[in-house]
C-alpha cells in the first residue's frame, strides 16, 4: 500500500489516502459542504471510504462527532489513521461493516445527519475495473442504492436528514427509495462540469418524515468558460 498524506485544505486536516486503490474526489467536498451541519449535531456517514468526507464535513462544520461505516477494511484503516493524525479521535471513528447490517452497527435514530456517497454504478453493469478496490468503490457490489437509504431511514432521528451526492441518471432511483423509507426529498442541486455542459452529478437532501415540497438550488459549475475552478467551487474548497 503505497499510502500518501494529503492537506484537505479544511482546517489543516489531513487526509491518507492510497493512490492505487482509490482517492477521493470532488464528489466529496459536494457532499461534506451540502450536509450544513452544525457543531452541535451527530453525523453518520455510509460508505465512508478512507475518510474523505467525514474528515472534511468535520474542517468545515466541526460537528460534535462523525461516525462512517465502511465495508472495506484496509480503507477503515486508512480513515482511523487519519483521524488519528489529526488528533480527532474521539469525535471521528470508523466501523468496519456493511451498510445491510446497520442495525448491529449504529442505535436507532440516533444521529442529527446522514451523509452517504454509494457506489454509482449499478450491479451487473459497467467494465470491471482493474482495481478490486476501486470496483466496489464505484460499483453496487454487497450493498444497493435501497440498502443505503434504509440504513440511513433507521439511523435518522425524526426530521433528521439524508444527504447523498450521485449520478443525476439515478434521480428516480433515489426518489423513489427514499420516500419508500420515508424520506421526503427537500432539496436537489445539479452540478455541471462547465457551462453548458449536461450535469454529471446531482446533491439530494431528504427530510426524515418531511412533508412533500422539493426546492432545487441554482446549478453549480465545476469550472469557468476559461477552464478554471469556478468561483463559487474556490468558497465551497475554502480557498476564498
Amino acid at each position: 500500500m503505497a499510502v500518501r498524506a494529503d492537506d484537505t485544505g479544511f482546517g489543516g486536516l489531513i487526509l491518507l489516502q492510497d493512490p492505487e486503490t482509490f482517492c477521493y474526489g470532488v464528489d466529496a467536498v459536494l457532499l461534506a459542504d451540502y450536509c450544513k451541519a452544525s457543531s452541535s449535531e451527530v453525523l453518520l456517514d455510509l460508505g465512508s471510504g478512507n475518510g474523505a468526507a467525514s474528515l472534511i464535513a468535520m474542517g468545515k462544520y466541526s460537528p460534535a462527532s462523525v461516525t462512517g461505516i465502511e465495508v472495506q477494511e484496509a480503507q477503515v484503516q486508512l480513515a482511523r489513521e487519519s483521524a488519528k493524525r489529526n488528533g480527532l479521535e474521539d469525535r471521528l471513528r470508523f466501523l468496519h461493516g456493511d451498510v445491510k447490517d446497520i442495525q448491529k452497527l449504529a442505535e436507532a435514530s440516533s444521529f442529527d445527519a446522514v451523509l452517504c456517497n454509494p457506489p454509482y454504478g449499478e450491479a451487473g453493469r459497467g467494465p470491471v475495473s482493474e482495481s478490486s478496490a476501486a470496483f466496489i468503490a464505484r460499483h453496487e457490489t454487497t450493498a444497493s442504492l435501497l440498502d443505503f437509504v434504509q440504513a440511513a431511514a433507521y439511523a435518522l432521528k425524526p426530521g433528521g436528514r439524508f444527504v447523498i451526492v450521485h449520478r443525476p441518471s439515478r434521480l428516480p432511483d433515489i426518489f423513489e427509495a427514499c420516500r419508500a423509507c420515508g424520506l421526503e426529498p427537500k432539496r436537489m442541486r445539479l452540478v455541471l462540469p462547465r457551462p453548458g455542459a449536461a450535469p454529471n452529478i446531482v446533491l439530494v437532501s431528504a427530510s426524515k418524515g418531511g412533508g412533500k415540497e422539493l426546492t432545487v438550488d441554482p446549478s453549480l459549475c465545476v469550472r469557468g468558460e476559461d477552464g478554471a475552478y469556478s468561483e463559487e467551487l474556490q468558497r465551497i474548497y475554502g480557498r476564498i
